[in-house]
């Protein structure tokens, strides 16, 4: 790994051409939502049930039909409501509106986390947070325990992301941010390389996302950043196939 010094250095350069608008000007794909009071019961599941859903596909595009599903249909989007559909009801409108792109498996994760939420947190995601006294690591370890209540929003990247989004759409304020470690997509993989936190070999490694959590968390720590910090701006800057130079010189790799 490169000298610390550094890469703070370049991380820094990172964050002021982001905070300047300067990597393409690109809105995240959570920015598509209904617009939501933010400290509402349905914004609050608007930004958790889809977060499920989004691996292997476009985000952009997963989160443009879950606005347009809640706009038209957000029924879907109350706990109480899809536990009282049949399955065939909810599959058929979560694929109409491509939020589910697998019939049979998806619509299933949606209507186990609705169960979930219901039936232990009366239907609210607040509650949930509230029951952890909204602790990042409380939250983590209590779905570490429970996977099977959370199908796909307990794995590693899509639960780090997943924290925060809540934080910056919702009114969610949690005690420890510094928990929500970066979520290892291929976007912030690549940028990580880019910037030599890890070297070309440990990013296809099967351990890349161990590795990234404890290297961010390394680095950054004594800096006024936390890891979530830095994923928004390393995502833009893959995703925009690195053409902004934040080096000022020759890159890592």
């Amino acid at each position: 790994m490169q000298r610390r010094e550094e890469i703070l250095k370049h991380v820094q350069q990172l964050m002021e051409v982001y905070e300047a608008g300067l990597l393409g000007g690109e809105k995240m794909p959570e920015h598509e939502n209904p617009g939501l009071n933010k400290d509402s019961k349905q914004n609050y599941l608007y930004f958790t049930l889809p977060m499920a859903l989004n691996y292997q596909r476009n985000s952009y595009v997963l989160w443009e039909c879950a606005n347009k599903c809640y706009r038209e249909m957000p029924q879907v989007f109350d706990c109480s409501s899809v536990l009282s559909m049949t399955e065939n009801e909810l599959r058929d409108i979560l694929v109409e509106y491509k939020v589910a792109l697998q019939p049979n498996k998806q619509p299933v994760i949606w209507k186990t986390l609705c169960d979930t939420f219901e039936k232990i947190f009366h239907g609210d995601v607040r509650d949930f947070f509230s029951d952890m006294d909204y602790e990042v690591a409380s939250i983590k370890e209590y779905i570490k325990k429970n996977k099977k209540l959370f199908p796909y929003l307990g794995g590693n990247k899509i639960c780090n992301y997943w924290l925060y989004v809540m934080e910056q759409y919702t009114d969610a304020n949690f005690r420890d941010r510094e928990n929500i470690t970066v979520a290892p997509d291929t976007h912030v993989i690549q940028s990580s390389t880019k910037l030599g936190i890890i070297t070309a070999e440990e990013a296809v490694r099967a351990d890349v996302q161990l590795k990234l959590e404890e290297r961010w968390k390394w680095l950054l720590e004594g800096t006024e950043w936390v890891p979530i910090d830095v994923h928004t701006p390393m995502w833009l800057w893959s995703r925009g196939k690195f053409t902004v130079d934040i080096t000022g010189g020759t890159l890592y790799v």
